[in-house]
């Protein structure tokens, strides 16, 4: 016992100074590794640890390993996952009125989108946070264009590709059904092997995505007009933000903030540096007359946004959403049909 003894005081001592364990957040995310998002999800990471002093650690799991952005929120809603980057495809499932902002041929500049986003983007979040999801930043994949085997111009073209559709917006699919297309939902994940065996040929993604996932390697022609704009936002669920100290929360948003400002800027460069890199392996750009994208834009007009608005967003953010669009194009001294067209 009395050799024992002294063991023991040391044990007692040892625990009493022990450091307290980190609060950790489990972040999952499709971007793979090396990525512009990946990388601002490092960034972010070591600047919680260094603000939280090693109090708040990210941990990410990354290229998909935690499953397409649909199983990501459901393993966040169960708490085996904390934060993610999510599009507005995902985002939609939450907040349905979110589509508002990403309909096709509605929002056209980098300028509209970030006037709609200051000025209905905290109604969003709210929205958000009453789900369970705080929203740490705003970010963006960039702008959608269509890569697909065949070349592809006008909507009739598009009808004799097997389009990749990603996400669970069936009001979505059978307007596309309508429009003569044959979209394929799909998951993410699942979008390169069905390039390879001839499931799909065609399919929507921004510049960097189709660059970063190499997709457009198996459908090397691109359609040179903006379709819709696809932001997105990096969200840690509620409960899991609540366990961060008081104190610590407003620094640790602020930071992501910055990182989010500084990704979107990055993504805009990116997506023309993107385009000329896939030019340099193989990718040829296809340009669209005016009067295509006249006919792209009527599709949306006459079809689409009755089609949306309603079943998918309310007419009052249907609205409002034009409305701010109105307030900014005026401001700027441009008008166009898009903005003042009824649904």
């Amino acid at each position: 016992m009395k050799t024992v003894a002294p063991w023991i005081c040391v044990l007692v001592l040892l625990i009493g100074v022990a450091p307290t364990h980190a609060l950790v957040i489990k972040l999952g995310t499709v971007a793979p590794e090396g990525s512009p998002w990946h990388d601002s999800m490092l960034e972010t990471a070591q600047r919680w640890k260094e603000i939280s002093n090693g109090k708040v650690t990210v941990r990410i799991y990354a290229g998909g390993v935690a499953g397409d952005e649909a199983d990501i929120l459901r393993k966040i809603r169960i708490g085996q996952l904390h934060a993610t980057a999510l599009t507005s495809s995902t985002l939609v499932d939450i907040v349905p009125d979110l589509e508002a902002i990403t309909l096709p041929m509605l929002i056209e500049t980098d300028d509209e989108l970030d006037y709609v986003i200051e000025k209905i983007g905290p109604d969003f979040e709210a929205r958000l946070a009453k789900k369970g999801f705080k929203v740490l930043n705003w970010s963006s994949t960039g702008w959608v264009h269509f890569f697909s085997k065949e070349p592809v111009t006008t909507p009739d073209d598009m009808k004799k590709r097997k389009l990749f559709f990603w996400g669970s917006n069936t009001v979505y699919v059978e307007l596309l059904k309508k429009w003569g297309f044959s979209p394929i939902p799909l998951s993410i994940t699942d979008l390169l092997p069905s390039l390879q065996t001839g499931l799909v040929d065609a399919f929507p993604a921004p510049p960097a995505a189709a660059l970063a996932f190499q997709w457009f390697a198996l459908a090397p022609n691109m359609t040179d007009f903006r379709w819709q704009p696809l932001p997105g936002t990096t969200v840690i669920s509620m409960r899991q933000w609540n366990r961060i100290p008081p104190d610590l929360r407003p620094l640790l948003e602020e930071a992501a903030r910055e990182v989010g400002t500084r990704l979107q800027t990055r993504i805009r460069k990116l997506e023309t540096e993107a385009i000329e890199v896939m030019k340099e392996h193989g990718l040829t750009v296809h340009s669209v007359p005016p009067a295509v994208v006249k006919e792209w834009k009527k599709l949306m007009l006459e079809q689409g946004y009755p089609v949306f608005v309603g079943p998918r967003i309310t007419p009052e953010m249907f609205d409002r959403v034009r409305t701010t669009l109105d307030e900014y194009r005026q401001s700027t001294g441009l008008q166009t049909e898009t903005a003042s067209g009824s649904p």
